[in-house]
């Protein structure tokens, strides 16, 4: 690392530091398996960064755009899974990893930091029941305390998040 980059990553720092001495969060809006394997997020977590958000369109920038995934592509399509189910196998198990990584976030702010989302599936945006039922899935499947389960906020949507909510599902909309 240059002394170039070095003063920069602490001047970040700082600034992250900064904010979260105003009471706000610096959440990262990226996913990729790298993040994780890499140590890169962990790095982050390190320097700040208080949760992580997610959605398909990211998961898919980051499944086409880099060599990731490739080894477990192979597997799940070899398995003959339909690809909404590869998505979903790909995703839930980097949110986890990312959920684990952020946990002690969590526990030390009493689960206001520390969480990372999922979103349903957009198609489901106009329909409330099926959103529900997606963002329950979700949540059980991921099995984390600390996951949030990004809902539409569209006329549908609503009445989704208030119904997850209420079944003690965290959301991020």
């Amino acid at each position: 690392m240059s002394s170039k980059q070095s003063t920069s990553d602490r001047a970040a720092n700082a600034r992250l530091t900064a904010t979260l001495g105003l009471g706000q969060s610096i959440w990262y809006d990226n996913m990729r398996r790298g993040l994780l394997t890499s140590g890169e997020l962990a790095g982050l977590v390190i320097s700040g960064v208080r949760g992580l958000t997610s959605n398909p369109t990211i998961f898919e920038k980051a499944i086409v755009a880099s060599t990731d995934y490739e080894e477990a592509l192979r597997r799940l399509a070899a398995a003959g899974l339909p690809p909404t189910k590869i998505y979903e196998d790909l995703a839930v198990e980097d949110i986890r990893g990312a959920c684990d990584l952020l946990l002690p976030v969590y526990d030390r702010s009493n689960g206001v930091d520390g969480r990372v989302s999922l979103e349903v599936l957009p198609e489901l945006a106009a329909n409330t029941e099926q959103t529900v039922s997606e963002g329950l899935r979700l949540a059980h499947l991921v099995g984390r305390p600390n996951v949030m389960i990004k809902v539409p906020a569209t006329p549908e949507g609503i009445p989704a998040i208030r119904a997850l909510t209420a079944q003690g599902v965290s959301i991020n909309r």
